[in-house]
C-alpha cells in the first residue's frame, strides 16, 4: 500500500513531466482532486484531520464509578488496590453492568496514565570505568545429570566496562557456592575489580536496614576483606532489578544462547566444562552498540584490575556429622559414604561448593564430589569392604557396588573374575576371592591388578593369592632399572674400630 508521501511524490511528476491537469491526475492515481491540490501545494502531506472521539456506548455509563475506584486506590495499600479484573468483577455485581472483561480493562489501562497513576521511572545512562565495577548474581536451569533433570544454579560476575562474564553451575546458591563463585571468577578474570554490584542475596546479606545499609554476613566480610573490593547493594525488589541490569540481561542471553536445548551430561564436572566452552565462544561477542568485541575489551580492560592475593580465600564451611549405621554423613539433605570403621563416631566435614571431605582429625577419610539434588547417596564401594568381607551375600545388590559400576571403577574385568570365582568356589567363597583383590587396589596399581585378574580368567587360576602375586610381578618387571653407577652417591666410608680397640686396651692396664 502507498503512503500519501508517495502518492504526492507521483502526482508531482506527473504534472511536472507530463502537464496533466488535476481531473487527469485525479482519474489516473484514483484519488480525490482535493488530495491533487493538496499534493501540487506542497510534497508534504498536511495533517489528517482530528474526528471527535466515537462514543463507547459499553463503558461510557461507567466511567466515572472507575474514576472514582481509580483515585481511592492512592489512598489503599499497594496489595490491596483494584486490577482490572476486579473492576470489571464489581461493576457487574454491583451496578449491573454488560459490559466485557476486555473493554474495561483497556479503559482502565488508558485511564490510569492519563490519571497519573502509573509511574514511570527514569533510568539515567551510565559510563564503567575499566577496572571500576562488576555485577554478580545466581540464575536458576534445568539440566540432564546422569539421566535424572535437576535444577541446577549458574553463578555469573559480569565486568561493567567490558561485558566479560564468567559463569559457573553449581548445585546449589548457598554461602560457599556463592563465596567459590567470587574466587573462581577472580582467578579467571586475573584481577579484582573495584566495586560489585549485589542484590541483596542471604549469602552476603543477613538482614536489609534503612536505605542502602545491610547487616551483612561475615563470611561475605571476610571475602570482600581478602580480596579488596568494595560493595553496593541494590534496592530491593523489581524496583532495583534495573541497577544491576547488565548481570540480569547476561544470565538469560547466555542460558538462550548455550543452554538451550537442556543440556544432558553425565556430571556437573561435564556441565561446567561445556560452559567454560561457552566463555570461550563469548570472547568473540560483540555486544550490540559497542565497536570491539569482548575478548578485546577485556585485554583493554585486564590491567585496570586490581591483583590477586597471593593465596585464595578458603570458602569451605566446616561442619560436624555423625556417622550412620550404612557408613554414612548427612550434609545438606544428602548422605556420603565413610569407611565402616567409624560408623558411630562425629566426624569434621569440610563442605564446599563442589565437594565433600570427611576427616579424622589431620587424615582425610573420605572424598566426595558434592551430589546435585536432595537425598541422594554417594557411595564408594571401597568403604565397604571389610564389611562385605563377612557379609559376602550383600554385595550382589550392594548400592556402592551399582556406583561403582557406573563409574567404571568397578569394571568388566572384575565382573568376569567375581563370576569364575563363583562358579568355580560357590557364591560366598568366590565373592571373598573377588573381595580379597578389590582391597589390593589400596596399596597396588589398578591396571596392573586388572590385567593379572584377565589371565587367571583365562588360566583358570583363580587363587586371590596367585592373582596378587602376578599382579605384583608385573608392576616390579615393568619399574624402571636403576644404573649402578647411579647409586655411588649412597656408598658410605667403612666403619671404623680404632676407637672401641683404644676402649679395651685401657680397661686392661
Amino acid at each position: 500500500m502507498r503512503s500519501r508521501v508517495e502518492l504526492f511524490e507521483k502526482i508531482r511528476r506527473d504534472r511536472r513531466v507530463e502537464g496533466l491537469s488535476i481531473r487527469e491526475l485525479a482519474d489516473r492515481h484514483g484519488t480525490h482532486r482535493r488530495t491533487v491540490r493538496q499534493a501540487l501545494d506542497d510534497a508534504v502531506p498536511p495533517p489528517r484531520k482530528a474526528y471527535p472521539a466515537r462514543p463507547r456506548p459499553a463503558i461510557d455509563p461507567w466511567v466515572t464509578v472507575i474514576d472514582a475506584w481509580l483515585r481511592a486506590d492512592h489512598q489503599a495499600p499497594r496489595k490491596q488496590r483494584h486490577t482490572a479484573r476486579r473492576i470489571w468483577q464489581r461493576l457487574v455485581a454491583e451496578h449491573g453492568a454488560t459490559c466485557s472483561e476486555v473493554t474495561v480493562s483497556r479503559y482502565v489501562a488508558l485511564r490510569r496514565a492519563q490519571l497519573g497513576l502509573v509511574e514511570n521511572e527514569v533510568s539515567v545512562p551510565q559510563t564503567h570505568e575499566a577496572g571500576a565495577e562488576a555485577e554478580v548474581d545466581f540464575g536458576e536451569f534445568f539440566a540432564t545429570i546422569a539421566g535424572l533433570v535437576v535444577k541446577c544454579w549458574m553463578f555469573v560476575m559480569r565486568l561493567s566496562h567490558s561485558g566479560k562474564a564468567f559463569h559457573i553451575a553449581f548445585a546449589t546458591q548457598a554461602q560457599e557456592a556463592f563465596l567459590e563463585g567470587h574466587v573462581l571468577a577472580f582467578e579467571h578474570f586475573g584481577g579484582v575489580p573495584g566495586r560489585i554490584r549485589y542484590d541483596n542475596l542471604k549469602p552476603a546479606v543477613v538482614r536489609v536496614l534503612k536505605g542502602r545499609d545491610r547487616a551483612e554476613s561475615e563470611r561475605f566480610i571476610a571475602l570482600r576483606s581478602h580480596y579488596g573490593f568494595d560493595s553496593f547493594f541494590c534496592r530491593p525488589g523489581l524496583e532495583g532489578a534495573h541497577e544491576k541490569g547488565g548481570v540480569e540481561g547476561e544470565i538469560g542471553r547466555f542460558r538462550r544462547r548455550h543452554l538451550v536445548p537442556v543440556p544432558a551430561v553425565a556430571s556437573l564436572a561435564e556441565l561446567n566444562a561445556l560452559i567454560a566452552a561457552a566463555d570461550c565462544l563469548d570472547e568473540d561477542r560483540v555486544i550490540t552498540g559497542r565497536p570491539i568485541t569482548v575478548g578485546a575489551a577485556f585485554a583493554a580492560e585486564h590491567d585496570s584490575l586490581m591483583g590477586l592475593p597471593a593465596e585464595a580465600f578458603d570458602c569451605a564451611r566446616l561442619l560436624t556429622a555423625r556417622v550412620d549405621n550404612r557408613a554414612r554423613v548427612s550434609v545438606r539433605q544428602c548422605f556420603y559414604s565413610v569407611p565402616a570403621r567409624y560408623a558411630g563416631r562425629r566426624l569434621p566435614v569440610r563442605l564446599s561448593a563442589r565437594g565433600v571431605e570427611v576427616y579424622d582429625g589431620p587424615r582425610i577419610v573420605a572424598r566426595h564430589d558434592r551430589a546435585v539434588g536432595r537425598y541422594v547417596e554417594v557411595l564408594c564401594l571401597d568403604h565397604y569392604l571389610e564389611v562385605l568381607a563377612s557379609k559376602p551375600g550383600a554385595l550382589p545388590g550392594a548400592t556402592a557396588l551399582a556406583q561403582a559400576k557406573a563409574r567404571g571403577v568397578f569394571t568388566a574385568s572384575h565382573q568376569a573374575y567375581w563370576d569364575a570365582a563363583r562358579t568355580a568356589r560357590g557364591d560366598a567363597a568366590g565373592t571373598r576371592a573377588l573381595i580379597i583383590v578389590l582391597l589390593a587396589h589400596r596399596t597396588m596399581a589398578a591396571a596392573a591388578l586388572i590385567a593379572a585378574m584377565d589371565r587367571a580368567v583365562a588360566s583358570g587360576c583363580l587363587d586371590p593369592e596367585a592373582v596378587l602375586i602376578d599382579a605384583r610381578r608385573a608392576t616390579t618387571a615393568i619399574a624402571p632399572v636403576v644404573p649402578i653407577g647411579a647409586l655411588a652417591r649412597y656408598d658410605r666410608p667403612a666403619p671404623s674400630l680404632t676407637d672401641y680397640d683404644d676402649l679395651l686396651t685401657g680397661s686392661e692396664s
